[in-house]
Order: C-alpha cells, then structure tokens, then sequence
C-alpha cells in the first residue's frame, strides 16, 4: 500500500517525558492553566496505596490548587462507577481532571472531564464522533506502560455483564501528558510484562491495519516496537530501572499516537470477550490471542510483518514469509520469557467456551473491519482453539 496515502493525524497537544516530572505537577499545571484552582485526581484504591500520590498532590497545593482525590476506579471500568465519579466532580465543583493510573482511571477521567464539563448523557456518547460540548481541562499521568490511554481519544467502559462499549471522540484528547518512570517501578513483573505486550499490540495492529495506515502511525509504531522489544525482559527482571521504565513508557505513548490514528484489529477483537468473559487484564487478553491471530494474518500481511521482524527478530532472513514467522516466534518466546500466561486454559477458559467467545468476538465489528484478513466466525474459533 502507498505509505503517502491521505491521511489525518491528531494527537496530544503537549507531553512531558521526563522522570521525577510529577514532583513539580503543581508548576507544570500553573504553567499551563494559570487560573484552575479546583483539581479532581481520579486513581484506584491500589496505587493511592502506594503513596505515590503524595508528592504530586502537595506540589499541587503548594501551587494554590485544591485537590480531592477520587479512588474508586475498578479496572473494566462499569457505567455506574463513570456516572458516580463525575457527580464527585461536580459536587467538587472540579475545574481540572487528572487521571492517575492505568487504562481504566485514564479512561474514567476522560469520561468525567466531558460529564462534569456538560449536561450530556453518557448513554448518547457511545460510538465514534458523539460526544458534544465542552469538557473540563484534562492531564493524563500513567502509571502502566501499556495501554497508551494518555494519548488516545478513546474510552471504553463496561457497560453490561460482560459487554464494553468505547466512546471515541477527539474531544477525548487530553491536554497534558506526563510520562514519569518513578510511577512505575513498583509495578510487579506480570503487570508490567502484559502490559508491555499489549502497547505491542497496538503498535503491530496501526502498523497492519487496513484503514488509515499512514506515514506518521507508521513511523511511531516502527519506533515504539524498537523500545519496547528492547526494554521489556529488562524492565521485568529489573523494575527499578528507571532507563528501561521510563524506554517502556515512551514506546507505550507512540503506540498510542499509533493506533490513535490507525485503529486496531482482530487481536484486540478477539481479546475483548476473555476480558468481559473471564476478567482477564486487558493486556494479557491480547497476549494470550496474539501469536495465533498473527498467524492467521500472515498470507495477508507478510510484507508489514516482515518489516517489524527486522525491529523484533533482527537476526531474521529470507522471504517476507520466513520473516513473518520469526516475528511470530519472537513474540511467543518474548511471552515465555517475561513469564505470563500462554494459554487460554491457565487462565480458566476451556473448550466449551470457545463458542460463547467466537460469538461476542463477530459483535466487534468497529475493530474487525480494520484486520488486514477478513476474519469468518469459524476463523475466531479456530483462533481461540490454537490458543486453548
């Protein structure tokens, strides 16, 4: 395909990626948004238990901001937690949100910049482009390298038992990004090994996708591979490496401004039932389909493919094909290495699953028609039993 194609490309406006920036939260927020006094952290009972709020939150004080922390966040955000952190907001009386967290509280707090800053119903937001009005000023702060949430303009949220819907808009773009490796060290090495994988993910699925795949998603997906695959067994036998968390969250950023522009496909299609299903982790979800959904692109992507094999394995010879399948196996081994699970079975799924989950896979159809093969019901299933 022409890499000069047509295309348009928007991101966050200002990042800062430095470790140790969120001590100066405060001045960085004055700076920016001279007149917020009223700020609303939004984070999970989990990290407002490692403390590692307490430095930004006085450095924001300290600049004459108020602050209240929301921590209630459950991971695969539902609906009711959305609705009852932006009512937090309000009453607050919140001027600017700052997501602290993972995927779920960056997503959380996007939602609430839009609800706290409108009258417009959550319900009518669902899809791509429905979102209306203004939002409050947003940061967003990861503390995962992984999801890429800080430079997306996405959000998904829970909305049934099993069910996600996501909300896109570019109204969901935040303001401010900062990339902190000092939030991540206390990341245990799973956490830190599946989210990694899945900011692989997404920066294979912009580079292969069928829509939108252009000259700059290209360029950050190439460049996001190269830091993760590099860093990643690094980061997992060695999380104080602050060189190596802070490489995981820059990779896990471009990724992000990747698929931003260049939506994913089939694996995260397919890793959507097994977290709605079995609440398996996000990242992990796509890890456990990768491998197997990579195969079953290969005769349709080879070329793509064999171009990240140079980044992943670049040891790799021969035809695009040779080299597709190196890219496969260095994804598999990677997985091995950094000890998460490789079956669907480790994680409680069995055969007679495999039909519910092909079943909630084809509702996907915002992310399937991205996947450079066109992926039949029985393709599913069968990409679920290879990974069994």
């Amino acid at each position: 395909m022409n890499t000069y194609n047509t295309f348009t490309f928007s991101t966050v406006p200002n990042i800062v990626c430095e470790t140790g920036a969120v001590q100066k939260l405060g001045t960085l927020l004055r700076q920016q948004f001279p007149n917020v006094k009223k700020a609303l952290i939004v984070t999970d009972r989990g990290f407002l238990g490692t403390g590692l709020i307490d430095a930004p939150r006085a450095s924001l004080t300290d600049a004459g901001i108020q602050v209240e922390t929301y921590s209630d966040v459950l991971a695969d955000p539902p609906e009711h937690i959305v609705l009852q952190a932006a009512d937090s907001a309000r009453q607050y009386g919140a001027d600017i949100v700052i997501g602290f967290g993972g995927g779920s509280s960056m997503d959380v707090a996007k939602l609430i910049s839009i609800l706290a800053g409108g009258d417009q119903p959550l319900s009518s937001m669902y899809g791509i482009g429905n979102v209306q009005g203004q939002r409050l000023p947003l940061v967003q702060i990861p503390t995962t390298a992984g999801t890429g949430s800080e430079v997306t303009p996405i959000s998904i949220v829970t909305t049934g038992e099993t069910t996600k819907m996501g909300v896109v808009s570019p109204k969901l773009y935040a303001d401010l990004a900062i990339l902190d490796a000092a939030l991540t060290v206390g990341l245990p090495p799973k956490v830190t090994a599946a989210t990694g994988i899945d900011a692989m993910v997404h920066a294979i699925e912009a580079y292969t996708t069928r829509h939108k795949k252009n000259a700059l998603s290209d360029m950050l997906a190439r460049e996001a591979l190269k830091l993760l695959s590099r860093n990643l067994v690094v980061a997992c036998e060695d999380g104080g490496n602050l060189e190596a968390r802070q490489a995981m969250l820059l990779g896990a950023m471009l990724a992000g401004q990747a698929f931003s522009n260049a939506p994913v496909a089939a694996v995260h299609a397919l890793a959507y039932p097994i977290g709605g299903i079995f609440h398996v982790p996000h990242g992990l979800s796509n890890a456990l389909v990768l491998p197997h959904v990579l195969r079953f692109n290969a005769s349709h992507a080879a070329t793509s493919y064999a171009e990240l094999a140079d980044i992943v394995a670049p040891g790799a010879q021969g035809s695009d094909e040779a080299r597709s399948q190196s890219l496969i196996v260095a994804v598999e081994e990677l997985a091995k290495r950094v000890g998460i699970e490789t079956t669907l079975r480790q994680v409680g799924i069995t055969e007679s699953d495999l039909d519910r989950l092909a079943d909630n896979a084809m509702l996907q159809t915002r992310l399937l028609v991205n996947n450079p093969r066109e992926l039949q019901r029985a393709d599913a299933r069968a990409i679920y039993a290879a990974a069994l």
